[in-house]
């Protein structure tokens, strides 16, 4: 528990709202990436590219809003890519 000043069980409050907020955000990118992954090993190349957009905006705005690393996004879609380039061959 936070120490008992006002400061401090404010800042206390933030931090657990702001834990539970990018816990649902990362959540969904989570789910994001498994739904592309499970839609390329079924081979169903159409779905993945129209989930790929999506999942791409999704990352790129986890990665500027600081709750994934920017390099993770970067591995995150260049893997995605490999692997929907790698079906449509």
């Amino acid at each position: 528990m936070a120490k008992r000043t006002k400061s401090a069980l404010k800042a206390n409050r933030q931090n657990v709202r702001r834990r539970e907020h990018n816990r649902t955000l990362r959540s969904k990118l989570r789910t994001a990436l498994k739904a592309i992954r499970a839609s390329l090993d079924a081979k169903d190349v159409s779905a993945a590219k129209e989930a790929l957009s999506q999942t791409v905006s999704l990352v790129d705005k986890m990665a500027t809003k600081g709750i994934i690393h920017r390099n993770t996004a970067g591995r995150y879609k260049s893997r995605l890519s490999a692997r929907l380039q790698k079906a449509n061959a």
